[in-house]
């Protein structure tokens, strides 16, 4: 095929199927937790890294990785401590980073709003063998985190007061989680984009949902979903030269709404089922 052949595209196919691991990967736990739209806000504050980088002449995915886990850390700790409301630090996260994004690029030499653009909303033609090389570590420790502690970040994501009293290190944990949400951030903005990372993080979770009921059912569904969607919406972009993060959050819409048609049906005859059971066991307690 002609689209392996192409050193760019081998690049971002390689990208793509590690976003389309992580970045469910660590939704699962968000979705779970009511925290959906975590990486939003990590994703405008991700675009105040990626500027530094341009400022300081340095790696935009390592500043921006590690400005992205100071205000995910930041975040959780306001959150933990109740100090405000996690809206709160959310608005300040999604204003705050965004502004100084903006700020910061114009401050760079020769530097424009226009230099974001490929970070936020992906571009497969940008993607360098070292930003490969970042993203292959960064998913590494991603993965490592959301399958090797999984039952543990499943008891948080559950229920925190219960899993502290099991003696699970809850605060620790769920600064580990804001730390992997913000490294899955710096993992996706290049194929994705900084504004639409977070439909990558539910999107695929809502659609396993839909047909799964356990857990590891989700998460496992969710992370296949996300593979299949990246890769072919990178591959159609080489096609139709569309954006990359548009064509994949896309398809990932139209994977949701098939699953919703064919689960539909199914949900309709369960709760028939349940109904004619319930029915039955009130028929046979009339009798006695």
């Amino acid at each position: 095929m002609e689209i392996l052949h192409q050193a760019f595209m081998q690049r971002a196919l390689i990208a793509a199927a590690l976003v389309g691991l992580t970045a469910p990967a660590i939704g699962t736990y968000l979705v779970q937790r009511r925290q959906a739209v975590m990486g939003d806000g990590i994703g405008h504050v991700a675009m105040t890294g990626v500027a530094l980088g341009f400022l300081l002449n340095t790696s935009p995915i390592w500043m921006a990785t590690l400005v992205a886990v100071v205000g995910a850390v930041g975040m959780e700790l306001i959150r933990s401590r109740g100090k405000t409301s996690g809206d709160i630090a959310l608005a300040m996260l999604f204003y705050g980073g965004l502004a100084g994004g903006v700020m910061i690029i114009n401050l760079a030499p020769g530097g424009s709003t226009a230099n974001l653009s490929s970070y936020l909303f992906g571009s497969i033609s940008f993607v360098s063998p070292e930003d490969v090389t970042a993203v292959v570590v960064l998913a590494a420790f991603v993965l490592a985190v959301t399958v090797g502690l999984r039952r543990q970040l499943f008891a948080i994501s559950q229920d925190e007061e219960f899993a502290r009293v099991t003696g699970l290190p809850v605060r620790a944990l769920n600064l580990l989680m804001a730390v992997t949400a913000a490294v899955t951030v710096t993992v996706a903005m290049r194929i994705v984009g900084l504004l639409l990372v977070s439909a990558m993080m539910v999107i695929p979770v809502a659609a396993a949902q839909r047909v799964t009921r356990g857990f590891a059912a989700t998460l496992s569904l969710a992370m296949g979903i996300g593979v299949v969607v990246s890769l072919g919406g990178t591959a159609a972009t080489y096609y139709i030269d569309a954006p990359s993060g548009a064509t994949i959050v896309l398809l990932a819409i139209a994977v949701f709404v098939a699953t919703t048609a064919l689960s539909t049906p199914v949900a309709r005859r369960r709760a028939r089922a349940v109904r004619a059971a319930e029915e039955l066991c009130t028929q046979d307690d009339v009798k006695v």
